[in-house]
Order: C-alpha cells, then structure tokens, then sequence
C-alpha cells in the first residue's frame, strides 16, 4: 500500500486512484525566460522520482508538465535583449530540455505550451463568465473569488484574512481585490490573441486547468509543484476549475520543499540561485540527482557546494560498491554455511520506506546499512581467501539489488566527466609503488601509503586479481 501526504488534507493517506492502475498526474512546469536553476531540478526530480516509483509498482502513468510560454517575464527579457519574445521561450525551452535530459528525468507524456491552447483557455474563461464565476472589464476578464466559497481551502487562509491586507493596484478593474486574471488585455506591442473580449492573453492560473483539463479530464489523481505554489497559484486553479466543472479538480496535492541557501529560499528574486548547467560543469548529474533525494522530498534542503561534494562521496560509495562481486571471483569455495547477509530484509525495508509518502532518504539508509554489512563480509572473504556458497549468493543478491535500486531512483550510473583523471593516475601510481614496497618487504612503509591514503578517504583493497581502490569511507 503506497501513502501520499496530501496538502489539501494535511495528512498521508492511502493512494487511491480514480481509475485502477492508472495515475493521471500533472506537475507545474516552467516560466521559460532563463535558464533552469537548482529549484527547477529539485521538483523535476522529485516528481520523476515518485513517477517512476509508481511505475515500479505496476502502475501506468499519464504525466504532463507545461511550459508557460507567454508571459510578463518573457516579454520583459525579450525586450532587454531586443529580441523577439518568442525566440527567448523557444531559446530556454530547449535550454531545460536539455537540463532534463542530463539528470535523466523522464519525458513527460504530454508537454503542452501555453501558447498552443489559446482555444482551450477562451472556451475555459467564456464558460466561467457564463456560469457568473467571472466578468470582463475593459477587455480583461476575472475570476471573482467570492463566488466560490471554499477559496482557500489548499492553502488554509480565510478570506476575511486574506481581504484585509488586500488592495486593488490602479491599473486594475477588478472589483474585489482578491478576483485574479483569467484573460489579459495586451498593451502595444505585446504578443495577443483576438478573444469575444479584444485582444489579448491569458491569466497565468488559467493556463494549467485549461490544459490539464485537456490531456487529463475533469478530475485528476495528483497536482504537484513547488511549495510557493500552494497560493496563490494552485488555490486559483481549484478555484476557477471546481467552479467551471462542479466537480473535485484533484485527488491528492503533493508540494516539495524549498532549495535553501545560508537559511533563505533560493529564488532569482533574492540573487541567490544556481544554474544547473553552473552545476553540471563541476559535478555528475548522478551526484546532483543524489543530492536531491538525499532528502525527503516535503523537507527544505539546504544547497551547498560542500554539500554536493558529501553527496559525491556517498554516491562514490554506491558506485564502487557495485564491484563487490569481484572480491569473490578467485577465492576458495568451501561449500554451505557461514552468515549470509539477508538482502530480502533489506529489500522489504527500502520498499516500505518508498511506499510511505516516497521517503528516499530513508531508503537510502537502509541501501547504506546493506553496503556496509556486505563490506563486512567482503573484509571477511578477503582476510581468509574463502567463501561459503550463501555468502557469494549474499554479495551477488545485494550488487543486483543496488543496481535495481538506482534504476529505479532514476540515475544513469555513468562515469564522471570530471577533471579527476589526474587524481586517479596519482592513486594508481602510489598503489604500484606500495606493491613494489611490499615485494622488497618494506612493509611499514607501504602500510603508511595505505593509512595515508584512507585518512584522505581512499580505501585501498587487496584482492587476489590485484590491488583496488574505492573513495567516499
């Protein structure tokens, strides 16, 4: 039985969804004017992650992820650059894709752009005015918030609160300060679309229903985004969708935490974000996507670069851990018997910790507290040069289930391309040196290589093939 937290709810609860073993899950995509940051890789592999999970668990899974394609941000870029607004959303667009395609998220099944649903939107918003939920004013359309009264139900703000610190900006025709923009009259010069309203664009809310309306249906299994989101953008969408269909929008909400910075969100606002391709240019994509789901994925996580270099040691560990089964390749076989590791336990438990709300840091400790048993018994094998039958089964049952596991997790287990050749030549040279130590029996000197060399966190193994080295213990 999987659990979700639902933010709608404030609590876990059983996943159930709509329609049996298939999940219709929508996630917020991009506003496409820069390039993506670490707050858009935190999400994309957050929800990449849970997707994937379900899809392990036998489920088929309808995901769409938008792009908002016209917006104030883009035109404003556009306009510092002296370049058409479109060629800016087509240019970060890519941009992204590419940044996905790095950290191996998934495609989504549908990824809609805004400006390829125009007609969805206007049937949207000319159906909400018919049904009194909004008014035009000038060639701008809103929703009016008081026709709906549940209006902050997700978010939990009142709205006798939420009016007191309202007020209504002077450009503005709306005629309650918390009625929010479906449609927008364009200024000149701006991108629009003709509507039964004049010229113009659509509200940044509106976006999202229209389009998960059209590659979803009416109601959905799962919405989920950033937590900055909640309001006022996903209390809008359950506002103006309920009230355009008279029916529940979504089953379960699902929001990750916030990138933190020395103790502040990380946004572009604040000037303190990073790129992902800043990112990518000194560590794997593999360790980046390690960072993010060491993690749970409703916790804020604090962004570092020397928290990226603890993740890539630890992601090192796993990494060479997948060649355990080498130690076993050479040594005696002394039939059955010895204490074979319970890799079904270990199983069983990262299972559980996934199907209670996708806790992978959880997971991961229970994938540690396994390398770290097997390692013992890989020391073991080493030391006497033998091995039971159960004991070889144990090593290979745990390398299997390690790679199963970082398939399922989403990472590519690929080489680094980092500036490190250097660093292992250096390794491999004092190795040779330590062997060529040992033979002339200066043993006290080539153990002081080792000691030094684990100190710096670069474990030295000796096996019957050879002398091997892992980093990150």
């Amino acid at each position: 039985m999987i659990k979700v937290y639902n933010t709608l709810t404030e609590k876990k609860e059983e996943f159930i969804p709509f329609e049996k073993n298939r999940i219709k899950m929508y996630v917020c995509g991009p506003t496409v004017y820069d390039d993506a940051h670490i707050g858009h890789a935190r999400s994309a592999v957050v929800f990449d992650v849970i997707r994937r999970w379900f899809e392990h668990r036998g489920y088929s899974v309808i995901f769409v992820r938008n792009y908002t394609d016209v917006d104030d941000k883009i035109i404003k870029r556009a306009n510092e650059k002296g370049v058409p607004w479109k060629e800016i959303s087509e240019k970060y667009i890519k941009s992204f894709e590419e940044d996905m395609a790095a950290l191996n998220v998934k495609e989504p099944t549908f990824k809609p752009k805004v400006t390829e649903h125009i007609p969805e939107i206007i049937k949207m918003v000319k159906g909400l005015i018919e049904k009194g939920h909004a008014y035009e004013a000038d060639g701008d359309v809103y929703f009016a918030v008081e026709t709906f009264p549940e209006y902050g139900k997700l978010s939990k703000r009142k709205i006798d609160e939420l009016m007191a610190g309202a007020r209504i900006a002077p450009a503005e025709k709306k005629r309650n300060p918390l009625d929010f923009a479906l449609w927008k009259k364009s200024k000149e010069g701006e991108p629009a679309w003709d509507s039964p309203w004049g010229k113009g664009r659509p509200g940044w809310h509106i976006e999202c229903s229209a389009m998960s309306m059209k590659y979803l249906g009416e109601m959905m299994d799962i919405h989920g985004g950033g937590l900055d989101l909640i309001f006022p953008h996903h209390e809008n969408e359950i506002a103006q969708s309920e009230s355009y269909t008279g029916k529940p929008f979504v089953k379960y909400w699902m929001h990750n935490g916030f990138v933190m910075v020395n103790s502040e969100k990380m946004s572009k606002s604040l000037g303190n974000f990073f790129t992902i391709k800043e990112i990518l240019k000194d560590f794997s994509p593999d360790v980046l996507r390690f960072f993010l789901v060491s993690t749970h994925y409703r916790s804020p996580i604090d962004f570092s670069f020397e928290r990226l270099k603890e993740a890539k040691a630890a992601f090192d560990r796993i990494k060479n851990f997948l060649n355990a089964k080498s130690v076993i390749k050479n040594v005696q076989e002394e039939g059955k018997g010895g204490a074979p590791v319970d890799v079904e336990k270990y199983r069983k438990a990262f299972n559980e910790a996934m199907d209670d709300d996708f806790n992978t840091a959880k997971a991961l400790g229970i994938l540690f507290e396994m390398i770290k048993e097997i390692n013992i018994l890989k020391d073991s094998i080493v030391k006497k040069q033998k091995a039971t039958t159960e004991e070889k089964e144990s090593i290979l049952a745990a390398v299997s289930f390690v790679r199963e596991v970082m398939k399922i997790l989403g990472f590519k287990l690929e080489e680094e391309k980092s500036t490190n050749n250097l660093e292992d030549e250096l390794i491999k040279l004092l190795i040779d040196i330590r062997q060529q130590l040992r033979k002339e029996k200066k043993f006290k000197l080539a153990d002081e290589i080792r000691d030094r060399l684990k100190q710096m966190g670069i474990v030295l193994e000796d096996l019957p093939g050879g002398t091997v080295y892992r980093k990150g213990e």
